[in-house]
């Protein structure tokens, strides 16, 4: 069961978050402020952290940017009142991995911590699951039952960062930056070379699908 700390000095929305988050069975943890916070991490285990940004001791910027000297892979869901745009970018600045502006859509935020979870643990794992099929990043393997297939680096990884977020749309210049890196002198073309190789590898897959969307670029689709 998934432990989530929430910090927040508002003692009404700690108990209200509380709630929400019970109510879908996760293990809820509460502190009062950043330093309040990271104390009980000293002696639990948290799984993501819903955090506020502003609070007394110590607030949500200054947590996030501690805890991310010491954890760079715990997932973070900062909440704040501050809706500016500069006010987001100093959030993700510090290391947050999402932000929402209050007030709270409660069911939009427990969509938000599930993609956050399977993401950390996608991370953890080093390792995507999709129906009988397996991504093993380490030995850059998909295999199902008995097939194994090695694939070459720049394949595999773009197969991986399509499937570890499936549904959503890359574009071929997000998905150079991602796999060739921004500074590669290697045209966005070869994206669409790699696409069609993946395609043709897995073209009797039914487990997922590579989809072109007009316009925009690729995403990734799981079928099981």
């Amino acid at each position: 069961m998934f432990r989530i700390l929430v910090v927040d000095d508002d003692k009404n929305t700690r108990l209200l978050l509380k709630a929400v988050l019970e109510a879908e069975n996760y293990t809820v943890l509460t502190a009062e402020n950043g330093v309040d916070a990271l104390n009980l991490m000293d002696s639990q285990h948290v799984d993501l952290v819903v955090l506020d940004v502003m609070m007394p001791k110590m607030d949500g910027y200054e947590f996030t940017r501690l805890l991310r000297e010491v954890d760079n892979s715990l997932p973070i869901l900062m909440i704040s009142a501050k809706q500016l745009p500069a006010d987001k970018k100093k959030g993700f600045l510090v290391g947050t991995d999402d932000y929402m502006t209050k007030p709270i859509d409660e069911e939009e935020m427990l969509l938000r911590i599930k993609a956050l979870l399977r993401r950390a643990k996608i991370v953890s794992e080093r390792r995507i699951v999709v129906g009988d099929v397996v991504l093993d990043y380490d030995s850059l393997t998909v295999s199902r039952g008995g097939e194994v297939q090695t694939l070459p680096q720049k394949e595999f990884m773009l197969l991986y960062k399509l499937l570890s977020y499936p549904g959503k749309i890359f574009t071929r210049i997000q998905l150079m930056d991602e796999v060739w890196g921004s500074d590669s002198e290697t045209g966005w073309e070869t994206v669409t070379v790699h696409i069609g190789r993946l395609r043709k590898r897995f073209e009797r897959w039914d487990e997922f699908e590579i989809q072109s969307v007009r316009g925009l670029g690729y995403r990734a689709v799981k079928k099981e």
